[in-house]
């Protein structure tokens, strides 16, 4: 039986959606299939925000999230090495701990050198170090949201770059972009304060969610109908 346990690692998640839904997302989904899902899901937990509905941004945060795992799986692209690489305990930006983007205003991307010793072991310990570089009291959920649109938008573009001409460096761009985007779900999920690994622990505690099955038996018909 595939399971997610509360300590477990972003690469061993990484792995339990490659063990349930990748049989399923090689046989129906290519890029701008999976990118589809990314986006319709993250779009309903915005809807959620706007509607102050905490379950409905939840629940479709994580799924948005799941695909986001499932294309980068199709990848071949290791998500954690990646996020510790920009954010090794601080900003991806300034460098800084917390992040202090807003008070300086750097004009260029600064050097970043983390200290190993730091780095986090656990998915839920990734998730404390992100509310430390972002405090939640830094701005709003509505913030956090509209960053998390923005950063849909520049991995969308940096899919479709690469797609378009092949070339390394673009593909390198959509490795940023993936540590990006999930430091923003993390920015959501600390801001509606829930506990990531907790609710995956909660959602995946037997193979599917739906079917309950791993590898995963849920027909085409039913993933494009699913919403919560």
């Amino acid at each position: 039986m595939a399971s997610v346990k509360k300590d477990t690692t972003i690469s061993e998640y990484q792995n339990f959606v490659r063990e349930v839904y990748g049989l399923n997302n090689d046989r129906y989904f290519n890029t701008e299939g999976m990118l589809t899902q990314i986006q319709r899901f993250a779009m309903r937990a915005l809807k959620g925000i706007r509607k102050n509905d905490r379950e409905k941004t939840k629940l479709n945060l994580i799924i948005s999230l799941n695909w986001l795992i499932s294309l980068l799986n199709q990848l071949h692209i290791k998500l954690e090495d990646e996020i510790w690489r920009r954010f090794p305990y601080l900003c991806s930006y300034c460098a800084t701990l917390p992040c202090s983007c807003a008070a300086t205003h750097p004009a260029e991307r600064k050097e970043r050198v983390g200290n190993e010793s730091k780095r986090p072991k656990t998915l839920a310990e990734f998730q404390i170090m992100f509310e430390k570089i972002y405090p939640i009291e830094s701005r709003t959920l509505e913030h956090a949201g509209v960053h998390l649109a923005e950063e849909l938008g520049e991995f969308f573009e940096a899919i479709l770059l690469y797609r378009g001409q092949r070339k390394d460096k673009d593909f390198e761009r959509i490795i940023l972009e993936a540590a990006d985007l999930f430091s923003c779900f993390m920015g959501i999920f600390n801001s509606i304060k829930v506990n990531y690994a907790e609710e995956l622990v909660s959602l995946f505690s037997e193979n599917c969610h739906i079917c309950k099955k791993a590898p995963c038996e849920c027909t085409f018909e039913h993933i494009m109908g699913f919403k919560f």
